[in-house]
Order: C-alpha cells, then structure tokens, then sequence
C-alpha cells in the first residue's frame, strides 16, 4: 500500500510522529539488541505453546529491527502505522513487499493476541522463519548504510514531509 504526502505530513505534524534527529549508532545497537531478545523470547514462548506472546514477540522483534534502521538514519516517530508506512516507502524498493506486507499483518495480530480472546489461526513455524528473515534482511540494510544513503534518506524525508 502506497501513501501520499498528505499521510508523511499528518504524521510529522503528530507530536510523536516523524522527525529529525541525531544520528545514533548506540542507540541503533540498543534497539538491535531489543529485536534479538524478542526473537529469543519469540522462541521461548513458541515453544512454551504460549501463542499470544509469540505472535507479540514476533512483532516487536520486527518493529524494534525498524526502530533501529530508522535510529541509525536519524528517524524518530514512536506512532507504529507511521513508522511502518514510513519504513515502506523509504526501503520499498530493497526489501520485499511481502515482509511489509507480513509487518502489518503482524501489527494486527498483535492486536488481535492482545487485546481480544478469538483464536487467532497462524502457522507458527512461518510465523517464526519469516520473523528471523525480516530481523536479517534489516540487519543486512543497516550494514549497508553509508553516510550518503543516510544523507539521501534524510533530504527524501525532509522533502516528504514539508
């Protein structure tokens, strides 16, 4: 699903949307550590049967491997439909539609888990090899970073959002 700037605009205008801020490669290493402890609680609960706690686990490793891409860049909105709206269309073009596509299905699970008692039908074994890929594939992105793909992304922001 694409968004148009009306969305980037409403989400920057938000206080805790889209902004600026420092680039932080401690505070990228803190949310990368954060993504591979809910990855390992992920399996702990996977394997406990603990379904409501995998699936939000399963999220949260993703959403925190976000959170330490954008961290990296400079990135900071804590509202979770704008982080991922963002994420799509900042690195839409390097990562499979599929992942975005599962990252908000997961963000709806997630719901789902948490605060309703339907059963929720999920194959957990995708649920976790898909959850690992996603955590790598952003690995992999932020390994990629340079200080001009920071700077590129920075000014497409800053052009987004004005």
């Amino acid at each position: 699903m694409s968004y148009d700037k009306k969305y980037f605009k409403w989400c920057a205008s938000q206080k805790k949307g889209i902004r600026l801020v420092k680039e932080s490669e401690n505070l990228q290493k803190a949310y990368t550590k954060k993504s591979n402890e809910a990855l390992k609680s992920m399996d702990v609960n996977a394997k406990a049967g603990i379904n409501e706690w995998t699936i939000s686990t399963s999220y949260y490793a993703k959403y925190f491997a976000i959170y330490a891409l954008l961290s990296r860049i400079g990135i900071k909105c804590e509202i979770h439909d704008c982080t991922i709206a963002l994420f799509g269309h900042l690195f839409g073009d390097v990562i499979p539609q599929t992942f975005i596509q599962n990252l908000k299905q997961a963000k709806e699970d997630r719901i789902d888990a948490q605060y309703y008692t339907t059963e929720i039908r999920i194959d957990y074994s995708e649920l976790i090899r898909n959850t690992k890929d996603f955590v790598l594939k952003i690995e992999e992105i932020i390994d990629s970073l340079n200080p001009k793909k920071i700077l590129d992304i920075r000014k497409e922001l800053k052009t987004m959002c004005n």
